[in-house]
Parts: structure tokens; sequence; C-alpha cells
């Protein structure tokens, strides 16, 4: 039924139910009787009113209940029963150990790189480091002490700064992005009066990166919205000493290279001595954990166990997720920067969340379900609705003044039940990156507990990124999802604070005092 069809039904229920009001005829039993009373034509006129809002409210409640079927069966794309998440993690599994083997590695969407980090921090490395971080838009730079506490052995104190990253040199060339990074440094250096000092830098770069040792990793692919030509290929570090050497003002020693999901479980190990698992769910997704040295055939020796950097974004670039992928998927993953690649991470995380939750949006106003079918210039804009709107709208509560505004600074003036609809479509989004992350964590921990022959393993996992922090309900679903697929686990989440830079400057320190 639609809102038309609706105000003409009603208006034939209407003469069909009305209490007729005729004179009496001369032989009619009462015909000695006065004509119709007042009251009575008001009594006629009260029930006929009633009838007329009664069937009002019912057809609206069945306009409404058509209506909520409609949604559901939109939104329902996106559940994922129990069964489903485990076909996820078996298949996440199954490329993690391609990645593993010198002879499938190529060939594999999990590259599964080495990071050469084998030893973590014993809580006696002392010292001054620098550390950088670039993994999205924002670069920060960041200075870490290290030292020594007489309750807990160690402290860590950082002053950091944070640099936004302009556009063209993010797309322009390695050489224009290596000097802006190099000129934030410099600045960095003046602002805290320590230009004169040599000191260990970590730097944390969350991009794919095939590791030859610590101090020197080869970009193998740019991801995140990077295109900066003439990178891929080359030694990062190196890039980063010529930028340094080109300006001439200061001098850093490079003594090491992780990605950030490495820095962010070494920066929680400080925390928790149980922490292996390193995990990032913001800008991307990625994570890392603490693997035996015998299944990592890309590097040489069996003893011990080497922090591998599982690069999962790509998940899904061999046809893994292909059953799993909804038109809203494949729409933003065409308009992308890299189409046909990071298929996994681009189901999670926060660059591409907003963007699926307004193709979703689009769909039901096209279908009429939402805003009267009709929608503003700015919300079929790409890149309109930012992520940032997906928490906001899910923290609202419940009154829907935050998701009015929201939709107002859109150009829409919604009803309530277009808030309500709306507040739908961003949790469907959401919940489902909540439980796709929750599916690849829980088939790297799961394979963890097989390769250490353990019948039960109790594990730590650090976790940063805007998505895992500020969204309201992600953490809550992420962590139920992942205990129910690893029920011989018992696991902790650690939530790291500026693990990111921390990190790669404790990596730095434990370098520093082995070398």
């Amino acid at each position: 039924l639609t809102p038309a069809n609706l105000n003409t039904q009603k208006t034939e229920n209407a003469r069909k139910d009305a209490v007729p009001c005729r004179r009496p005829q001369a032989d009619d039993e009462n015909a000695q009787r006065l004509p119709v009373s007042v009251g009575e034509i008001s009594g006629a006129f009260h029930i006929t009113l009633t009838t007329f809002a009664f069937e009002n409210l019912i057809i609206r409640i069945m306009w409404k209940c058509s209506l909520s079927l409609q949604v559901d069966q939109i939104l329902s794309e996106f559940l994922l029963t129990k069964e489903e998440l485990k076909d996820v993690m078996r298949r996440m599994q199954r490329e993690m150990d391609r990645g593993l083997r010198l002879e499938t590695h190529d060939e594999a969407s999990v590259k599964m790189l080495p990071t050469y980090v084998r030893s973590t921090p014993e809580g006696s490395e002392v010292g001054d480091f620098l550390a950088l971080d670039l993994g999205g838009t924002n670069f920060r730079v960041m200075l870490v002490k290290v030292g020594e506490d007489e309750e807990r052995g160690w402290k860590v104190e950082t002053k950091h700064h944070m640099y936004s990253i302009p556009e063209d040199a993010m797309t322009g060339t390695a050489e224009m992005l290596f000097d802006y990074i190099a000129e934030c440094i410099s600045d960095f250096l003046d602002k805290h009066h320590i230009k004169h000092k040599k000191l260990p830098l970590g730097f944390t770069f969350s991009f794919p990166v095939r590791h030859e040792d610590l101090d020197k990793g080869i970009l193998l692919n740019w991801t995140k919205g990077f295109k900066a030509s003439g990178a891929e290929g080359n030694n990062v570090v190196g890039l980063l000493r010529d930028a340094i050497k080109r300006r001439g003002d200061f001098e850093m020693d490079v003594v090491a290279m992780v990605n950030d999901t490495v820095a962010t479980m070494i920066s929680c190990y400080y925390e928790d001595r149980s922490c292996e698992v390193g995990m990032i769910v913001g800008t991307g997704c990625n994570a890392c954990y603490m693997e035996e040295m015998h299944t990592v055939e890309l590097v040489e020796g069996d003893e011990g166990r080497m922090c591998v950097n599982t690069e999962w974004g790509a998940f899904g670039e061999n046809g893994e997720l292909e059953d799993f992928r909804l038109e809203y998927d494949r729409v933003v993953d065409e308009s992308s920067l890299n189409p046909g690649h990071q298929l996994y991470e681009k189901l999670i995380g926060g660059k591409y969340m907003g963007e699926l939750v307004r193709l979703v949006l689009m769909k039901l106003v096209n279908e009429g379900l939402l805003f009267n079918g009709e929608a503003s210039d700015m919300l079929r804009t790409r890149g309109s609705f930012e992520t940032r709107f997906v928490s906001q709208i899910e923290s609202d509560t419940g009154d829907r003044k935050q998701i009015y505004n929201i939709l107002s600074s859109l150009g829409v003036l919604p009803s309530e039940l277009d808030c309500d609809i709306v507040h739908l479509a961003c949790e469907s989004v959401s919940t489902r990156a909540a439980h796709m992350c929750a599916a690849g964590l829980a088939g790297v921990i799961n394979l963890m507990r097989e390769r250490r022959y353990q019948d039960e393993l109790k594990i730590t996992v650090g976790v940063d990124g805007s998505v895992y922090k500020l969204h309201p309900r992600f953490k809550e679903r992420f962590h139920k999802v992942v205990r129910e697929l690893t029920p011989y686990c018992e696991i902790s989440f650690i939530q790291s604070e500026e693990g990111s830079g921390r990190g790669a400057a404790l990596i730095s320190a434990v370098a520093c005092k082995k070398g």
C-alpha cells in the first residue's frame, strides 16, 4: 500500500461505516417522534470519526509493518551466521598457511610477511628515542623516554606532535612525500630543542613491506589512498635516510622499521607479557602475531618465534570472499584508488564504512523506503557520509537528536521513522565489520594454539585504531564473536595508548641494546 492509496481507501471505508441520519417516514413505528436530536447526530458523527481514526491507525501500522519488512530484507544481507563466520575463519587460515610457505607465498592473498622482530622487550631498556608513525592521512612524530621505575622496573614517557599529510604529498612522488616527512621531523626537533642530538629512530610504517632486516624493507604496494610514485619496490628506510640527508639540518640513526600492528603488540607487551598479537582497526585493518620460526619458510632458522605481519587486508584478492561481498562492497571497491585489492579491509576499515552506509541509504531511498524516496544532492555525493557519523548515530541516546542533526547537515529533513531506519543501516554495516574482523582474529588465535600443540591457549591481544576505540559498540560485538569462535582459548584484550609510535621506539631500544 502507498500513502496515496491509503487515503482513498480509508475515505471509502468511512463512507460505508457511517451511521445514516434520515427523516422518519409516516408509516414508521416512531413516526410521531421528533426529528433526530442533536445528541444523536453528534453521537453518530463521533462513531464515524472514531471508526475513521481506528482504521487510519490500522492502515498506518500495516504500512509501517510492510515498510519494516522491506527494510529488514535489504539490511539482512549484512547478517552473517556462526557457520558463515567459521567458513571465513577457515578460508583465512588456508591463505595464512599459503603465505608462510615458500612455494605458495607469491600467489597467497595473505602475505604473512616476516618482520625480523624476534625479541620482546625485557623492561631494562633505557634512553631517549624518536618515533615516526605513518599509517594514514596523519603523520606523528614522538619523543619517547624509556627509564627505570622502582615498582615496575621501567617507565615510558612520550611527547608527540601530529602533522597532516597534504594530498599532493600522498599522491605525488616518493621524494615529495619523504621530504615532507623530513620537514616534519625537523620542525618537531626544533620545538623540543633536541636538534643537536643524534637519536635512535624507530619508524612505524603501516603499509605492506617485505623486510630484509629490521632496518630494511621493500614497499610492496601502497594502500589507504597513498599513491606516491617511485616508492613501490624500494627500501623505505633508504628513502627516509635520503630525505634527511637532503635537508642536512639534523642527523638520525634509523635502527628499526615496523608495521603499526607490530608496534602496538610490543607496546602492549610492556603492560602484559602474554601479549603476542597486535591488531589495528582504524582507517585500515591488519594483524600480526608471534609465529613459530619453523613455519616461516621465507626466513632461515627453525628456533624460537618471529613476529609475522599478516597483511590480511588483502584477503579475498584470490576470490575467497566473493560469496560474502554485496553490491555496496563492489561499488566501494570499483570507485577506490586500488580496485580489486584490500577487499577484506574494505569490509571493515574506517576509510570505507561511512561510504558503505551511504550506499545502503541510497538503496533505501531508491526503493521508496527512506526520506519519502528523495535524497539531497549532498547525500548523493560519494564520501559525504563520514565514518564518524556511523559512531555518532549509534551513540544516539534514543531521542534521535544526534541522528536528526547529522542528516540535516546532509540536506535531509528526516521523520522519526527515517532516523530509526538510518540507525539500523549503520548498525548493520558496523556489526558485519566487527564480525568479519572477529573471524579473522579467531583464525589467527586458533592457528597459534594448534602450532603450539596446546589444549588451551591463554593469550592477550593489543588493539589500536579509531574504529575500535571510538565506535560505541564495535568492541563489544567483536570480542563476543572472537570468543565464540575460539572455545579453547582464554583471550584478553588491551587497548593500546599511543601504541604505534611508542612500540617503534621500544623496538629501537631493544635493537640498540642488542647492537
